[in-house]
């Protein structure tokens, strides 16, 4: 863009002076020859008489030669156009010179040269700023410019009043893009972990939007929001019965979307809560064998369990009263269905024991990742169901995974988190923990993993329900890192340091809670 505004001011600058020069030439041969073009008017250009005998009907080809020049003299620039040609030319250059870009100002409404600049390009609409004064208003155009960054995905929440200068805008959400994509690359960052130690341990963990649900062996069930890093953790209490006094069953699965979570016990229990109606289930229903199973719709509420050889759907009518929808069994292969129209689009695999984890909810369209039986992260084109690029990630197999457009997050059975370049094929970095890695999800600038322990009842331990000796080594970890640069000062703070007064038990293995800190 640089060169050609330097080729352009350039070329005005030689025109400018080519026309200066033609004017002095024009003034020397007037002094020297006053009986030429007698036919113009006293004081006027010797050419405005040919434009307008031009504009009477008449051609600089049919007027004959001047007096003053012999007809069998040569012309100066050796073209035989004659006088009529040179003062063609000279009129042309002339009118050219009135207007900054040549024969281009054509009165156009604004609003209409506005529609048009519409469909360019960032780099269009650069060059045309250069073009002239007009053009430069225009292609600096708010309107432009903040149509441009809703269409590459910025500020959407936004409208057109919240910035003064839209294409500042614009850049700077391009350099932090470009800032986030570096240190992801490079793992520069905060991070924290997500803790509720009272001697339970880990079962289950699920996140949505920044939002992180986790279960307990206790029963318990809480909450997270990592967006606001609000690290006190609601309860979600459960369905009590009448004969709930004893101790309540282990946690089984967890699932959260942006106005549901779900919990599923080990007693084949499920307990739906409203995120915006307070800690109390709005429904409950019970399987007749353990669940193996949970899914929760990204959107609106339906949820899918599996029970068995069984898969039920439960999801609420027009006036909020839950019912089952729809019972099926499970496939040897997994399958995958349109939800309205209920019609199988693919089926991948040659049986179920091929894979042992399956991302499709948090992929670019038409993709999906997986984590294959042969300890390789596999990711599928869903249009020509054939693999892209096969990643060998963990040696005791691959226990979670998720993708973007450039990169891919995989988790293993011996505690490794990776994350891959996904068109390079290479890895970028990793971190290592003590418990296999259950649950991955990542957006734009944060990522959450969870380390889940198998054993649920470590030796040594104590079953009943007010023990608190359970060794933190047993009892896994939810670690949240942050990459964007707005978060790195304040996150850099130690966890311990960010503990409230509002925390009054604690223990030797808690020193967050036994010693509390002021807030900073």
């Amino acid at each position: 863009m640089a060169e050609g505004s330097a080729e352009l001011e350039l070329f005005r600058r030689r025109w400018r002076e080519e026309l200066a020069g033609g004017a002095k030439r024009r003034r020397q041969e007037a002094a020297a020859e006053p009986e030429r073009h007698r036919s113009a008017e006293p004081g006027e250009p010797s050419y405005l008489a040919l434009a307008r005998g031009l504009l009477d009907g008449g051609t600089p080809a049919c007027r004959s030669p001047s007096p003053a020049r012999p007809a069998e003299e040569p012309a100066e620039d050796g073209g035989g156009g004659g006088d009529g040609d040179d003062l063609l030319g000279q009129l042309i250059r002339d009118l050219n010179e009135i207007n900054e870009v040549p024969f281009f100002d054509i009165q156009l409404p604004y609003e209409l040269a506005l529609k048009i600049f519409q469909y360019l390009s960032k780099t269009e609409l650069g060059r045309c700023a250069q073009v002239s004064r007009t053009w430069k208003v225009l292609a600096e155009d708010e309107v432009l410019w903040y149509r441009l960054c809703q269409q590459e995905g910025y500020l959407l929440d936004t409208s057109i009043s919240d910035h003064s200068c839209w294409k500042l805008a614009l850049k700077n959400c391009r350099a932090r893009e470009r800032t986030l994509k570096t240190n992801w690359k490079n793992r520069i960052g905060a991070v924290s972990q997500l803790r509720y130690e009272l001697g339970k341990i880990l079962c289950d963990v699920h996140t949505c939007d920044g939002v992180v649900i986790a279960g307990y062996t206790s029963g318990e069930v809480r909450l997270w929001d990592t967006r606001t890093w609000d690290y006190t953790a609601p309860i979600l209490e459960p369905m009590h019965g009448p004969g709930d006094a004893g101790p309540q069953p282990h946690v089984s699965f967890v699932r959260i979307n942006s106005s549901l979570a779900v919990a599923a016990y080990e007693d084949g229990t499920v307990s739906v809560w409203n995120l915006m109606f307070g800690r109390e289930p709005i429904h409950h229903y019970q399987h007749n064998q353990r669940i193996q199973a949970l899914a929760l719709g990204s959107e609106g509420a339906t949820v899918a369990t599996a029970s068995g050889f069984e898969v039920k759907v439960e999801s609420p009518d027009d006036r909020g009263f839950w019912q089952t929808t729809e019972t099926f069994e499970i496939q040897k292969l997994i399958l995958l269905y349109n939800l309205e129209t209920s019609q199988c689009l693919k089926k991948m695999g040659n049986s179920i024991g091929d894979f042992t984890c399956v991302n499709l909810q948090n992929s670019p369209p038409n993709m999906l990742v997986t984590g294959n039986k042969d300890r390789r992260v596999r990711v599928f084109d869903l249009r020509k169901g054939e693999s892209l690029c096969s990643l060998y990630a963990h040696q005791l197999g691959v226990s979670a995974v998720q993708m973007d457009d450039w990169k891919i997050v995989s988790g293993g059975e011996e505690g490794l988190v990776c994350v891959w370049d996904q068109r390079m094929g290479t890895k970028l970095w990793e971190m290592h923990a003590r418990h296999p890695v259950r649950h991955v999800w990542f957006n734009s600038h944060s990522l959450i993993t969870a380390n889940i322990p198998d054993e649920k009842t470590p030796r040594g331990a104590s079953i009943t329900d007010d023990d608190l000796t359970v060794h933190r080594k047993h009892r896994g970890i939810i670690y949240a890192y942050e990459f964007s640069v707005d978060q790195l000062a304040v996150e850099s703070i130690l966890p311990i340091c960010r503990s409230s007064y509002d925390e009054l038990s604690g223990y030797n293995y808690n020193i967050g809670l036994a010693v509390p800190y002021d807030n900073i």
